[in-house]
This record gives structure tokens, C-alpha cells and sequence, in this order.
């Protein structure tokens, strides 16, 4: 049983014992230090509340209106929603925040409490800090019978939302529909299978081969959108002869593509070929993490904006891209921000952009790909131990490599000439993260094997 505690919200697995995982009884004490924070900070009684199609979802989403209607908060429940949609809804509602209950990536066994401030955006750390101690202090009264909330289904803001999507100026439709595209998708039976063929038709999609599209929380394989868990969407793109695959994760905030001929198109160049469309149509700065590709530096140089990286977590690019006015950002795992449409990670759009973008370029998907700066990222990961002392060990690392050029804004990034290594400790599972890019696989993973064996080493003499 695991529960984290984090920027990234409140995650854990189902069962067990109170305080060793997501239980119902942790479930109510964090809704219940949230609702009160919203309602201090912002007197606000409103907050809005989605969810993915998890198994657990339906327990969760129970014990959180119960909660919240208990601190006389009005509900404004979405249902089964996206993590992207429920952003939009708490500004249009005129919330005080929102609630996502969705563990993104992660297996059937989590789930999770996102949690959004009243402009839809996640809240920071330091409001997450506040939210914890009321938490740990059980710092929250309950309303009197008189003034419980009430709940308000609201299935609107599917149609809300891509209909918001439809009138960005960059949204081509009409090229969409001339284009005549043929698309795979895989929605990994979640909330995507209900938003991605009903966008898809919006856009004039006619032919689309639906995979796990049934909003069922049972996942047909490992929901997190990596090539090794797409080999079922990549053969049906090659029998059908699509034109492309698409991909989300449960929550729908991750997006990524499968080419014609059934290779990857790689999730970290999802947000490298809808911010080259859009600096093409607009001059302007860009955002990353830093265990996000090089290409997006390239890409944005080259149509004469500035790149700026930022620590990992939707919640620092969104600053990022706020202190640096860019016009695109995201991360690298197919995270799409677009603030013209709002400040949060959305496939929805993402999607929208993407195939506006390949319309327009009338080429296939691979040949586009090829036209970005070839690199290669190993994603590796070493699991926590309870006597690991990550802060000592990435410290011993950094001494190591003294004469390169080392960030500690996040971890530990190291950038050699050509290539880069960053290590970081996992907002979301106990793990520790060994990203590092290069120009091909063969360095990268050498480059990637070499820091796992000195953290090997340095353990060893410990």
C-alpha cells in the first residue's frame, strides 16, 4: 500500500490501512482540508469535480461530494471527465477549485485527488503545504443540516469544451476534413474513450478505428502511453492502413501518436510538432521541463523565440510559461499546454493542433516527424528504498561530474556537450527518475547505464 503526498496531489492505492494507502478515510480527511482551504482562501462555496473511468472512481467521487456537501460546499459534479476539462469548467462555473479524481498514468490499483485553485489551474506547493497541514491538524468544521451543499450533475461541458477547442484561430477544420484522415485511436477503456471520437467527429474525422474506447476503469494493458504498451494501436494502424494512431492516458492530459507504418511517433515530440505549427503562425517563446527534449530548444530558435526550461510538474511550467510569456509549453511526456485555451495539460487540443498542423503540411505523420532534430531519450527509473538518502546520494553525483555543467533546480541535471542526464525523485511514485538524451539510442543508454552504475557504486561504499 502506498500514499504520496505531493504537488501533484493526493495519490495512493486502494486499501489497506488508513495512512498507508488512499483509503476512504484518507479520501474524506484530504476532501475535507481542501474544501476548507478553497473556502477560507477564497469564500467560495463551489467547486467542481470530475473524474476518470478507474474502477475506484465511482467510491472515490461518492466520498468526496459526501464530504464536501458536509462542509456546505455546492458540487458541481462533471462525471466522467478529463483532468483538461474539468480545468475549463471551475473558471466558467465561478468555482473556488476543482477536484480531478484520477491517478493519470498509474494503474487500476490508484487513484487520486488533483486539486485545482479557482482559476483551473493546480494549486502550488505552498498551497498544497497549507492543505496538508490542515490535514494532518484536522483543521475543518462541518456545516450545520441547514446549510449542507447540494450537487448539481453537469454533462455539459463535454459539447463546453470542444466547442471552445473549434474556435481557437489555429484550429483548421476545414483542412481536417479535407484531408480525409483515417485514425486509430486507443483510449485505455477511460473517459477518453468518450471525449476522442466525439472531438474526432467535430473535426470532421470520418473514418476512426476505436481500441478500448468502452469507459470501463478495466485496462487493457499498462495505461501510461509508452511504446512497450502500444504494440496492440500500432498493429491495428498498419491492418487498417490509417493514417495515424492516437493515444491518451486515462485522464486524458497525455497525448501521443503512432505513424503510419506502426513506429512511434515518440511522446516527446508531441509537444516539439505542435509548438513548431504554432510558432510557424505566431513568433514566440517556449517552455519545457528539464527532462524534456532538446528538440523543442532547437525548434523554438529556429523560428526566433526564446526556450526556457523548467523544474518537473505541470504546476512549474505553467509559472515558467507565465514569467516568459510563451505561447506553447508542456512536457515531454505528451503534455500539451496552450494558454490561449488555458493553462493545463490537454490531449484535447493538443490533438485539435497536431492535426491541423499535419493537413496543412500534406505529408504523412513520419515524414514530418523526420523533419524535427533527431534525438533519442532513455527513460530509466531505480525504486526507492526507505535508507536511501536521495538528497546525499544526487549530491555525491554531482561532485562527480564537478567540471560539467550541473542544475539543481529539480534533481539533478547534468549537460554534457551533446548529450544530458537528469535525475529526480518522482512526484508521483518512489522512484527515482534517470532521464538522458543524446543524438542516438546507443550513447544515450550508455549514458544512461553509466550514472545508474555510479549511483550503484556510490550506494556500495555507503
Amino acid at each position: 500500500m502506498t500514499l504520496i503526498k505531493s504537488i501533484s496531489g493526493i495519490r495512493g492505492t486502494i486499501g489497506g490501512k488508513a495512512g498507508d494507502g488512499l483509503t476512504p478515510i484518507d479520501i474524506v480527511k484530504f476532501t475535507a482540508a481542501y474544501g476548507s482551504w478553497v473556502i477560507n482562501k477564497t469564500q467560495n462555496k463551489k467547486i467542481v469535480l470530475g473524474r476518470d473511468a478507474r474502477i475506484s472512481g465511482e467510491m472515490v467521487n461518492n466520498l468526496v461530494i459526501g464530504t464536501l456537501q458536509g462542509l456546505g460546499i455546492e458540487v458541481i459534479d462533471l462525471g466522467l471527465s478529463t483532468t483538461p476539462t474539468v480545468e475549463i469548467a471551475v473558471p466558467l462555473e465561478k468555482a473556488g477549485g476543482g477536484i480531478i479524481l484520477t491517478a493519470s498514468h498509474n494503474p487500476k490499483q490508484w487513484n487520486a485527488l488533483k486539486l485545482l485553485n479557482e482559476d483551473g489551474e493546480f494549486i502550488s506547493d505552498a498551497n498544497g503545504k497549507e492543505v496538508l497541514e490542515i490535514a494532518e491538524n484536522a483543521d475543518f468544521a462541518f456545516a450545520d443540516v441547514n446549510e449542507l451543499g447540494k450537487v448539481v450533475a453537469n454533462d455539459t461541458y463535454l459539447q463546453k469544451h470542444i466547442d471552445i477547442i473549434l474556435a481557437l484561430p489555429l484550429v483548421d477544420v476545414e483542412a481536417i476534413k479535407k484531408a480525409n484522415f483515417k485514425i486509430a485511436i486507443d483510449c485505455v477503456n477511460s473517459s477518453g474513450g468518450i471525449f476522442i471520437p466525439a472531438l474526432l467527429k467535430a473535426l470532421g474525422v470520418q473514418t476512426v478505428y476505436e481500441l478500448y474506447c468502452e469507459p470501463n476503469g478495466e485496462f487493457p494493458h499498462n495505461p501510461e502511453p509508452l511504446p512497450e504498451n502500444l504494440t496492440e494501436i500500432a498493429k491495428v494502424v498498419q491492418e487498417k492502413r490509417a493514417d495515424l494512431g492516437i493515444v491518451v492516458d486515462p485522464d486524458v492530459d497525455r497525448l501521443c501518436f503512432v505513424n503510419e507504418d506502426g513506429t512511434m511517433f515518440g511522446e516527446e515530440y508531441t509537444l516539439v510538432a505542435v509548438a513548431d505549427y504554432i510558432l510557424k503562425n505566431t513568433v514566440g517563446n517556449t517552455v519545457s521541463n528539464l527532462s524534456s527534449t532538446r528538440a523543442l530548444r532547437d525548434v523554438t530558435e529556429k523560428a526566433g523565440g526564446v526556450y526556457n526550461a523548467s523544474a518537473v510538474g505541470e504546476v512549474n511550467v505553467v509559472n515558467q510559461m507565465k514569467a516568459t510569456n510563451a505561447i506553447i509549453g508542456g512536457e515531454g511526456n505528451g503534455g500539451i499546454i496552450y494558454p490561449e485555451l488555458h493553462y493545463g495539460r490537454d490531449a484535447l487540443v493538443g490533438i485539435a493542433l497536431f492535426l491541423s498542423h499535419l493537413a496543412k503540411a500534406g505529408t504523412s505523420i513520419s515524414l514530418l516527424r523526420s523533419t524535427y532534430p533527431q534525438y533519442h531519450i532513455s527513460k530509466n527509473k531505480i525504486t526507492l528504498t526507505p535508507e536511501m538518502d536521495i538528497d546525499a546520494l544526487l549530491i555525491k553525483v554531482q561532485e562527480k561530474y564537478k567540471n560539467e555543467k550541473t542544475s539543481t533546480i529539480d534533481g539533478l541535471k547534468i549537460d554534457f556537450a551533446n548529450e544530458w542526464v537528469h535525475l529526480r525523485r518522482s512526484n508521483t511514485e518512489p522512484i527515482i527518475r534517470i532521464y538522458s538524451e543524446a543524438e542516438n539510442e546507443t550513447v544515450a543508454e550508455g549514458l544512461a547505464n553509466k550514472i545508474i552504475s555510479d549511483i550503484k557504486e556510490i550506494l556500495q561504499l555507503n
